[in-house]
C-alpha cells in the first residue's frame, strides 16, 4: 500500500515513534493525540479489569475496547490527512494551491475535531471509575487521566492552529463560512469538556 502513513497497532512502538519524530508531518500532532487517547482508553480499561464482581466495570471494560481500537483508527486516518496536507501546502503556488489547501485545512481540523470528541467520550469512565474502581490501582486511573488531558489539549491546539490557517487562506465566495462557524462551536465544546477532565485529574490528586 503506497501511502505515506503507517498503521499504530500494527507498527512496533519504536518504529512509530521514529516515523513521528521525522520531518514528515505523517503522523504528526493529531496522531499522537489519537494514540494518547487509545493509551488512556487502555489504561481505564485496565482498571475496569481490576474493578471484580461490578457490572458496570463489566461494561466499561467493553466499552473501552472498542474506544482504544477507534482511536489507533483515528491515528492511522489523521496520519493519511496529515500526508495530504503536507502534499497541498508543498504545491506551487496559484490557485489550485490555494483550493487543496483550503480542503485539506478542512479535513484536517474534522480529524483533530472527531479525535477530541473520541477522548471527550472516555470522561464517563473516568467519571465511573474515580467512583467504583479498585483504589489498589488508582495510580493508573490517574495516569490515564492525565494523558487523556494531554490529548483533548493537543486536539484542541491543532484544531485551533488549523482553523486559523483556513481562515488565512479563505477567498471571496469560498462558502467556508458555516464550516468556520461549526468548526467554532466545536472547538469551544471540547475546551469544555478538556476543563471538566482538568477538573477530575485535580481531583484526584487531593484525595
Amino acid at each position: 500500500m503506497n501511502r505515506d502513513d503507517i498503521v499504530p497497532a500494527e507498527t512496533p512502538l519504536e518504529d512509530w515513534l521514529g516515523r513521528l519524530a521525522e520531518a514528515r508531518g505523517a503522523p504528526g500532532g493529531g496522531a499522537a493525540c489519537a494514540v494518547m487517547t487509545a493509551i488512556s482508553a487502555a489504561l481505564l480499561g485496565m482498571v475496569a479489569a481490576y474493578t471484580p464482581d461490578d457490572i458496570a466495570a463489566e461494561q466499561a471494560v467493553r466499552r473501552l475496547q472498542r474506544t482504544r481500537h477507534e482511536a489507533t483508527r483515528a491515528a492511522e486516518e489523521d496520519g493519511v490527512r496529515s500526508a495530504a496536507f503536507g502534499a497541498a501546502l508543498a504545491m506551487s503556488e496559484g490557485p489550485e494551491r490555494e483550493q487543496a489547501v483550503r480542503q485539506a485545512t478542512v479535513e484536517a481540523i474534522e480529524s483533530s475535531l472527531a479525535i477530541g470528541r473520541l477522548g471527550a467520550s472516555l470522561l464517563d469512565d473516568v467519571h465511573l471509575l474515580a467512583d467504583i474502581g479498585n483504589p489498589h490501582v488508582e495510580a493508573d486511573l490517574r495516569v490515564a487521566t492525565e494523558t487523556l488531558r494531554a490529548a483533548l489539549e493537543g486536539a484542541h491546539l491543532t484544531a485551533e492552529a488549523n482553523l486559523d490557517l483556513l481562515t488565512r487562506h479563505r477567498k471571496q465566495g469560498d462558502e467556508l463560512g458555516p464550516h468556520i462557524e461549526e468548526f467554532e462551536r466545536a472547538l469551544a465544546a471540547l475546551a469544555g469538556k478538556r476543563s471538566e477532565c482538568d477538573d477530575v485529574a485535580i481531583s484526584l490528586r487531593s484525595r
